[in-house]
């Protein structure tokens, strides 16, 4: 298994941008792997995804951390309902009682009554995996849920939170403009990000095409609409600042097209399918990592992207299920 520093990538890692954003540690699996942001305008907050239910001791201690309690939150946003972003929001909200959860239309029953977003879950990882990682995932009161329609904007102490509907990862992905920083929070829309491959400041990026709603041509739309808008950064849960946008966000789209082709010249390859689909994308994301300077040994970037290759596998098989003969 990999090793971690914990002076450098500890469980509560904490990154204050400088701009009213600020990215901790989930604590979601193993360190650096999922962020939870928090901005900050004149004393309130809106957290921007949840983790899971182990998220709450290290959103407490942010909350104190930044000076803040409880009643400070104004919101907690989801980027969409899978439960590495939105297992924790029912414990989230019980904590913060001021708090509206916001979410995707979609998102918002789920939320309020989650046993079929459970049972989804469970069909993919396990019920044993689901209990051991997300625990008992809580109802939030349906009259605190704003659902988040396209261009829905919310005002954080004057601060505008622009809500854009971003289908592609998930038909319930949202992702959030903050024009005060010129800044767009991705969830899973602008891909994946992990700082242990960062080489001499650059980073290295490629997408995600979990189950069961990946639609390719859905994410390259959405990705191209987030660029049209110029950020400044895009903020991923996996993991938080990615500057130079444009030249990430060509690097993204060129990792989906390929991809796609690899899935699509395993097709009709029977049982053997997802093993030679993820083996393909293996294969192919060493290469590039590579290229990118990264000096990892190669069962250390494995143990990284071990979830990542083996949902990626799956999402593309599920997509191509669903394509016309």
């Amino acid at each position: 298994m990999l090793s971690y520093n914990t002076l450098e990538y500890g469980m509560f890692d904490w990154r204050d941008y400088g701009n009213g954003i600020v990215a901790f540690d989930a604590g979601y699996v193993r360190p650096i792997l999922a962020a939870i942001h928090v901005i900050v305008e004149n004393g309130r907050v809106a957290f921007i995804d949840t983790g899971s239910n182990d998220a709450l001791p290290n959103s407490l201690a942010a909350l104190k951390k930044l000076g803040l309690d409880e009643f400070a939150v104004d919101y907690v946003i989801l980027t969409h309902i899978h439960l590495d972003h939105a297992g924790g929001a029912g414990s989230l909200m019980r904590a913060f009682p001021n708090a509206k959860l916001v979410v995707h239309p979609r998102g918002a029953r789920h939320m309020a009554e989650p046993s079929k977003l459970v049972a989804g879950v469970t069909a993919v990882y396990g019920a044993e995996y689901v209990q051991r990682v997300y625990g008992e995932i809580l109802p939030v009161p349906a009259d605190r849920i704003i659902e988040a329609v396209d261009g829905l904007e919310l005002s954080l102490s004057g601060r505008q939170l622009r809500c854009l509907d971003t289908p592609g990862h998930a038909r319930h992905h949202i992702c959030i403009v903050d024009e005060k920083a010129r800044a767009i929070f991705t969830g899973d829309m602008f891909g994946l990000s992990y700082r242990e491959l960062d080489v001499e400041g650059q980073q290295f990026i490629f997408p995600t095409t979990t189950p069961t709603q990946f639609e390719p041509e859905e994410m390259r739309a959405s990705i191209r609409r987030l660029l049209d808008l110029q950020p400044e950064a895009m903020y991923l849960t996996h993991y938080s600042r990615v500057p130079d946008v444009q030249q990430k966000g060509a690097e993204l789209l060129r990792h989906l097209d390929v991809l796609v082709e690899l899935a699509l010249a395993e097709r009709n390859a029977g049982e053997s399918r997802h093993g030679r689909i993820k083996q393909a994308m293996t294969d192919y994301l060493l290469a590039e990592v590579r290229k990118h300077g990264c000096r990892l040994a190669d069962d250390q970037l494995l143990d990284i992207w071990a979830t990542d290759l083996e949902l990626n596998a799956q999402g593309l098989c599920v997509w191509m299920d669903g394509l016309k003969a």
